[in-house]
């Protein structure tokens, strides 16, 4: 009888262990590049790059290889990151320019974030680097979700010695923005105890300028002689030096996502702490004869000017994910995934509902990562209204197979491509009556889902 009385006394204390067990939630980092492609990456197949910490959290976690956003330029990036929504759904067509940040412009606060969710779900939230998305009060990250904010609130500065918002305060800072990054991520997870953190680490690197890098950066490429795209009168030199000025930015990345996944590490943490790696968008240096991304410019001695654009290497990111216990090591996906999944991923992960009102396309991608059963997708939306240096409503469906751009405001600049016989979207097929039912049944299916989202662009 003492014994029976005795298990009845410790049992509530065994009970409240296995309640706080089964309600601890994982920590979340998301780390974010600015302006890189999937091809820059080791664990992508460069041989020249080099990207050992990335490439490690890969060999540790899994990769995917068909990653995509939705809209190839900054700011309606990141909002579609944090709300997983389209760009004509909050309001950000393109990059917000100063001016533009001046005048009021940035992320509704009405909009449902993840960082804000998880916030009012008890998480401490935190982000070091680029905001981008409203420089105005209303805007600032600190009353958009985040407990913490270190980094800058418009979308570019120096590489080295900028002015950067500390502790709430404008500061000069000495050395490399990238290093800083770093320093305050790490500077935030040391602060983080007692409670589940959401901390988002956005890199300015590796948007251009590349340079000045640090020397221990710029010195492993000095001498190399990379590899570039093959067409026809691009501007050789010009694209080698900045190829090798983009792999040092690359680097410099790397070097520092190493040292954040040392301090998980050091503090024993690394095994409850989901690390996602990904970028804001793809990238071209050379490739389709531009620099950039969905607002490139040509770089070809026979063009110049803006070349707006939705082709896979503007649309394409790296996507990585490591979540100890759960995804096994050296995993590689080849199922569709869109910086929409970002939202509903991380509010599954968390246990945090979504709200009732969101209208979002994001997939859980958590479903697929613990094993569940994940429907994938089968087509893939994007919609980019640029206006800063040129003035276009591009609207995108692609399949497995298929991809059809409409430049909605601009005349005989629609694409088609087959992407089964054309994966480097080589040959627009538009005019190809041979194709006319491929393209009808394209915009057919296009049409349907911008009238589901009540796109302005569909009259």
């Amino acid at each position: 009888m003492k014994c029976l009385f005795l298990i009845m006394a410790i049992l509530p204390l065994f009970m409240a262990d296995i309640v706080v067990a089964v309600e601890k939630r994982p920590n979340v980092i998301v780390i974010m590049t600015d302006d890189q492609a999937e091809w820059t990456l080791g664990c992508y197949g460069n041989k020249e790059s080099k990207s050992p910490a990335i490439d490690k959290l890969a060999s540790q976690g899994a990769r995917f290889t068909n990653a995509f956003v939705v809209t190839p330029v900054c700011s309606p990036s990141r909002a579609t990151s944090m709300t997983g929504l389209h760009s004509t759904q909050f309001g950000i067509a393109d990059w917000i320019t100063p001016a533009q940040a001046k005048n009021g412009l940035g992320l509704d606060p009405a909009v449902s974030t993840w960082p804000k969710l998880l916030q009012a779900n008890g998480y401490r939230t935190g982000l070091a680097g680029k905001w981008h998305l409203g420089n105005q009060p209303k805007f600032h990250p600190t009353a958009n979700g985040f407990n913490y904010f270190a980094g800058h609130l418009d979308g570019g500065w120096s590489p080295k010695g900028p002015t950067l918002e500390i502790d709430g305060l404008s500061t000069k800072i000495d050395g490399f923005s990238v290093d800083r990054t770093a320093d305050d991520a790490i500077r935030f997870i040391d602060a983080s105890t007692g409670k589940p953190f959401a901390l988002c680490v956005h890199f300015r690197e590796p948007h251009a300028p590349y340079v000045p890098v640090s020397e221990a950066d710029a010195a492993l490429f000095k001498d190399l002689d990379p590899s570039i795209p093959n067409y026809p009168n691009l501007k050789v030199d010009q694209v080698k030096t900045w190829t090798r000025q983009y792999y040092a930015c690359v680097h410099a990345v790397d070097r520092n996502v190493g040292r954040i996944l040392k301090k998980l590490d050091d503090l024993q943490i690394a095994e409850e702490t989901i690390v996602i790696f990904t970028s804001d968008h793809g990238y071209n240096i050379g490739h389709h004869g531009i620099h950039s991304k969905g607002n490139g410019e040509w770089c070809t001695t026979d063009r110049n000017g803006v070349r707006p654009n939705m082709w896979d290497t503007s649309l394409r990111i790296p996507l990585i994910i490591r979540w100890p216990g759960v995804v096994k090591a050296g995993t590689v996906y080849s199922e569709w995934a869109t910086n929409q999944d970002t939202f509903p991923t991380i509010l599954a992960i968390a246990r945090v509902d979504k709200p009732k009102e969101w209208k979002g396309e994001g997939h859980d991608l958590a479903a697929l990562l613990q094993g569940k059963t994940y429907a994938n997708r089968e087509v893939h939306f994007g919609q980019y209204d640029i206006s800063n240096t040129a003035s276009q409503k591009m609207r995108m469906i692609r399949t497995k197979d298929w991809k059809l751009v409409r430049h909605y405001t601009v005349e005989n600049q629609d694409e088609l491509f087959d992407l089964a016989n054309d994966p480097g979207e080589l040959k627009n097929l538009y005019s190809d009556e041979s194709k006319k039912a491929v393209r009808e049944e394209l915009q057919a299916k296009l049409n349907a889902w911008m009238k589901s989202i009540s796109d302005p662009a569909l009259k």
